[in-house]
């Protein structure tokens, strides 16, 4: 079981998006069959397979194994991760994205998102997170953002070579929020 799938299809987040089904998904934590799961949610087998087999056909859960119960075979299925994240994308992009726009910092996270969730998580990974509050005057904002902007370029073009290990840098600037 992975640690967190990215999901980045209409049909998948479709699929995800329906209480029961999120239900039956949360019940997969653990391999486990539809009649199982249908006692534990008070539903009928049959309904749990119908949510069951949508979740299959959507890459969100696989059958793991079957075996023979009162001379018929029963599937057991088990979720293909533990976190699922959607998309910001699936809503769509409304107007133009530049640098110093609040949108653009929405598609870095989704960036950052989906760069997360690819990655092998089976061992420990170098990696940093920073996160601070730098207070600025308005009239020193354009300084600050600029010496910022140079700062960073500075370091990709002293490290930005083609040997090595690659990292991404993403570096959110925005402001607070109500307390400014």
């Amino acid at each position: 079981m992975r640690d967190v799938i990215y999901l980045d299809r209409m049909e998948q987040a479709e699929t995800l998006l329906k209480p029961q089904r999120v239900e039956v998904l949360r019940q997969l934590a653990a391999p486990r069959s539809c009649t199982e799961i249908a006692e534990v949610l008070d539903q009928t087998p049959q309904r749990v397979h119908y949510h069951v087999k949508k979740l299959v056909k959507a890459g969100l859960a696989t059958q793991v194994s079957e075996r023979r119960v009162r001379g018929i075979q029963e599937g057991l299925y088990q979720a293909v991760a533990r976190s699922y994240w959607l998309s910001p994308h699936l809503v769509g992009r409304i107007g133009s994205r530049d640098e110093l726009a609040l949108g653009h910092l929405v598609d870095l996270a989704e960036q950052i998102q989906a760069d997360v969730a690819a990655l092998d998580r089976s061992s420990e990974l170098p990696s940093v997170g920073v996160s601070g509050e730098i207070r600025v005057r308005p009239e020193e904002r354009q300084e600050f953002l600029a010496e910022l902007q140079t700062t960073l370029q500075d370091l990709f073009t002293r490290y930005g070579g083609a040997e090595g290990d690659a990292f991404r840098i993403a570096l959110a600037c925005y402001p607070k929020g109500e307390d400014r």
